[in-house]
């Protein structure tokens, strides 16, 4: 590994700001693409601010997505953004300078509040968006139609007070991330984009960066299990999504079930008991694990990310990706009317996968 690639070519000065462990890998194979060179001119061109989360599986990701970034050469600055009732103002007041100094703002999650606001700040006029899961189909399907922004699991639904409060801001957000003559936007992302807002350019995660880094995996005979937050976001009941697993467990002979950073304790536990499966909390984004390996032969999944990260991040690999459908009986009574559709859209669009129908559950 270089020790100074991804900093050239990257000036004026990049600041990006990440959230999660997903979205500082995709800055990452942002910035690989922007300096595939960059060993022959180190230079410091990308800060990354991490707004750090209080959850420790996550914080413990990023630690390590951080000391990653940091063996790329860029500066890392980590930010308890979450550390109690002052930590915000701190935070942005801490902020602001680079943020007025900035002339490119990267960020992982245009739909974050924490994001929205720290883009009134800033006077950049090149604003890049990298993926933070599937939530980019639905900002750029959004963004298109000149929509309000709200995560898909959430639409539907009436606003709260905190959303009322925020609107100004969020709306602010909002013509910032419009393209205009004075500000060029680009979405970086390995999903499928149908609808290109007008002025917006798309370039292509293919995930570059990983395989160079990581891997060949080591391949084993059996079958690996994908968790989901679907439980946790209030998506699908837990009863129904226990019994699904342990059916698809069964049927492909899966043993390892790489849990989702946001899989609650009590839900792994209940797995562990009444599927057998080994229980793998990741220290790094599913598609580094992957690339490292060993890995299953069968990778399962239910409608998520790594139903389109993964066939990248495994190219040339003899891994096979299967996903599975969301029965539309497994969803709970407070899913949003959008959610059974947008999942769907996930499965549909997802190129080299197997698809499975949804299981019967025992």
């Amino acid at each position: 590994m270089s020790p100074h690639a991804g900093t050239a070519g990257l000036t004026p000065h990049t600041l990006a700001f990440v959230e999660s462990p997903v979205q500082l890998l995709n800055v990452l194979e942002w910035a690989h693409l922007r300096a595939p060179r960059a060993e022959e001119a180190p230079g410091g061109g990308l800060t990354l601010v991490v707004l750090s989360p209080t959850d420790p599986m996550t914080r413990g990701q990023l630690r390590r997505m951080a000391d990653l970034a940091r063996d790329e050469g860029h500066t890392v600055r980590w930010e308890e953004a979450r550390g109690g009732p002052a930590a915000p103002f701190q935070t942005i007041g801490g902020l602001t300078r680079l943020l007025r100094k900035a002339d490119r703002i990267v960020m992982g999650d245009p739909f974050s509040r924490y994001v929205q606001l720290l883009l009134t700040i800033t006077k950049a006029r090149d604003l890049v968006v990298v993926d933070d899961g599937t939530a980019t189909m639905e900002f750029v399907a959004q963004l298109a139609s000149g929509e309000r922004l709200v995560r898909w699991h959430r639409k539907g639904g009436r606003p709260g007070p905190r959303d009322l409060i925020f609107a100004p801001v969020s709306s602010s957000a909002r013509r910032r991330l419009t393209p205009s003559t004075r500000r060029k936007v680009e979405i970086f992302s390995s999903m499928p984009i149908e609808a290109t807002p007008e002025g917006v350019t798309i370039t292509a995660n293919e995930f570059a960066w990983t395989r160079a880094t990581f891997g060949p995996p080591r391949i084993t005979k059996g079958a690996d299990m994908v968790g989901t937050s679907l439980v946790e976001t209030g998506v699908v009941d837990a009863d129904r999504y226990v019994e699904a697993v342990t059916a698809l467990a069964k049927t492909h002979g899966a043993t390892r079930y790489f849990a989702h950073r946001r899989e609650s304790t009590e839900k792994l536990h209940r797995l562990a008991v009444e599927t057998g499966l080994e229980i793998v909390r990741p220290d790094l984004p599913l598609e580094l694990i992957a690339r490292r390996g060993p890995i299953g032969r069968t990778i399962l999944s239910f409608p998520s990310t790594v139903v389109h990260t993964l066939p990248l991040a495994l190219v040339g690999t003899e891994v096979r990706v299967a996903v599975c459908d969301i029965d539309p009986a497994w969803m709970t009574e407070n899913a949003s009317p959008r959610a059974q559709g947008f999942l769907s859209g996930v499965t549909g669009t997802a190129k080299d996968v197997h698809r499975l129908s949804a299981v019967t559950a025992a």
